[in-house]
């Protein structure tokens, strides 16, 4: 089983009802969902940190509505026979590591997010999961403690998650490609821009094994579902008063999703 430990001062801790706690006297609260916030306060870049409780519910609807059920897809059939303990990084509301709980139902699933939004809504809907809230850079969790992890549009942090994993344990990587969503692009900024991104980064400890794009259309026939994928992406952030309004006025979209799945090893000294 993982092996928990304090974020404070890293001793082990007591993984019970109704606080968990280490013998350094640090305790942590279990939410009635069934979470706990493992996030110090010094750790913290602001008062609310991650997805608001807006974004995430409407993650949680877009997601549900299975368009983006090709990737789940793929997740599962990357990670099939190569691990028991999974943790998911920026895990959201709990969609992929739920339907990982659906294809595996004997495996030991852990999600972490920063939003506190996002791992209350994740714990409530999944009970055969572990959530918690905190930061990719500081995992509070003995070495070793997962066979795989999961970032999927999340954040990456090769040294800690090298640590975390057992050895030759499995990094999935979800990227999006340039053309990604070029549809929503097009409808929110007056003119599209080209970025180059480095689609197979190398990460030290890891070697990369497998590589693999996903390519699907995706059709969207209510303003609602337009506005809800918006609010998934970085581009909630980004857009314009125009944009918006441009936004607010569109009933269909059709659109392509292209996303890249790096399935990495770590490296075995």
């Amino acid at each position: 089983m993982p092996m928990p430990i304090c974020p404070i001062c890293a001793k082990p801790l007591t993984t019970q009802r109704p606080a968990w706690h280490c013998e350094a006297g640090h305790s942590f609260d279990v939410a009635k969902q069934g979470y706990v916030n493992l996030l110090p306060v010094q750790r913290k870049r602001s008062l609310h940190p991650g997805d608001t409780r807006e974004q995430v519910h409407a993650r949680r609807r877009f997601l549900s509505a299975g368009f983006y059920a090709p990737i789940a897809e793929s997740v599962a059939q990357l990670l099939k026979g190569k691990a028991a303990r999974v943790l998911d990084i920026g895990c959201g509301e709990g969609y992929y590591l739920r339907q990982l709980g659906s294809a595996f139902p004997e495996m030991t699933r852990w999600g972490m997010d920063i939003s506190t939004d996002a791992v209350r809504l994740a714990a409530g809907a999944d009970k055969g999961a572990s959530y918690f809230v905190g930061t990719a850079a500081h995992l509070p969790f003995e070495d070793g403690s997962f066979d795989a992890i999961t970032s999927l549009f999340a954040l990456t942090v090769p040294e800690e998650f090298r640590r975390l994993l057992s050895p030759g344990g499995w990094y999935l990587q979800a990227l999006t490609e340039d053309d990604h969503l070029q549809s929503l692009k097009a409808l929110i900024y007056p003119e599209l821009t080209h970025r180059e991104k480095q689609l197979s980064p190398e990460l030290p400890g890891f070697t990369l094994i497998t590589q693999r794009d996903l390519k699907f259309s995706i059709m969207l026939t209510e303003n609602q579902q337009i506005q809800d994928l918006l609010a998934m992406t970085p581009h909630y952030w980004r857009i314009t008063k125009e944009g918006a309004q441009r936004a607010d006025r569109a009933t269909t979209l059709r659109d392509t999703a292209h996303i890249r799945l790096n399935l990495y090893r770590a490296q075995v000294e």
